[in-house]
């Protein structure tokens, strides 16, 4: 039902799908700030991902572990641009692909595939156990990793397990520009502007306290989440915060960790009467 945000204010610090999200909480009537932490882009030196790609086509992997959906879309549109792009989805398709949670499989099935196997976990531990009931020995492994994690354990156990990795890194994420937006978003919540922030991922609250430390403004960012509802998308966000010591006050309902369940999950708990 239309309208269940109207006269709510909310933050939102979401990068890959911001667009999305936005018109998905003004559809609602929320006013949205929009604060991205950071921009994405492909990898400076498209020659690895390339041949990574050609590596791929030439001999496809026995397991290809996709750990984002835009990781995905990215070596997609790489293959694409050297003329490789359906030698690529066919040589995917060969591979037992293991999605890290929903989001890969989304990406997969854009281009006709499904994921053979889902992780319970969207996490790299979620992988891990994964793979531990899965027999490696002598497999070739390919690995599409992300930025702003040391993935130096996932891909040695995954190597203990008698397989050899092939990682490719198809994109990093572009700070540089996002750290004044980010200041203004911890003062508005700090002078009580915000009632509810959204997280979609763990690298948004890392970002956000990353950002409060360089710019010696920590205490404001705590206090400004003293007073306004904290929304996250699902368990390993909500972990991220309280590593922080921050809490979670909203998330989505029957474990589906989705950006809709999430908005839902906000009407309700926003236009709940205090008591």
């Amino acid at each position: 039902m239309a309208g269940r945000l109207s006269g709510f204010r909310i933050l939102i610090l979401e990068a890959r799908e911001e667009a999305q999200f936005a018109r998905l909480l003004a559809e609602q009537g929320a006013e949205v700030l929009q604060c991205p932490m950071f921009t994405i882009r492909d990898a400076p030196d498209a020659a690895p991902v390339e041949d990574w790609i050609r590596r791929c086509i030439r001999t496809p992997h026995d397991d290809l572990v996709l750990t984002t959906g835009e990781g995905l879309r990215r070596l997609v549109t790489a293959a694409r641009r050297i003329g490789l792009d359906q030698a690529f989805i066919t040589a995917i398709g060969k591979s037992r692909r293991l999605a890290r949670g929903p989001k890969p499989g989304k990406a997969l099935r854009e281009i006709g595939l499904e994921a053979t196997i889902t992780t319970d976990k969207p996490t790299s531990e979620g992988i891990l156990e994964t793979l531990a009931r899965l027999d490696l020995w002598g497999h070739r492994v390919g690995l599409q990793l992300y930025p702003d994690r040391d993935h130096g354990a996932l891909l040695g156990k995954i190597q203990a397990q008698g397989a050899s990795v092939d990682p490719v890194l198809p994109y990093i994420y572009d700070t540089s520009a996002a750290e004044t937006h980010i200041v203004r978003a911890i003062e508005e919540m700090a002078e009580g502007r915000i009632d509810a922030v959204a997280l979609t991922s763990s690298g948004q609250v890392r970002r956000l306290v990353e950002v409060a430390r360089i710019h010696r403004c920590e205490d404001r960012l705590r206090a400004g989440l003293e007073r306004t509802s904290i929304a996250s998308v699902g368990p390993v966000v909500s972990d991220e915060l309280k590593a922080y010591g921050l809490r979670t006050d909203i998330t989505p309902a029957n474990n589906v960790y989705f950006m809709k369940p999430l908005i839902s999950a906000m009407a309700i708990s926003l236009n709940a009467p205090e008591g």
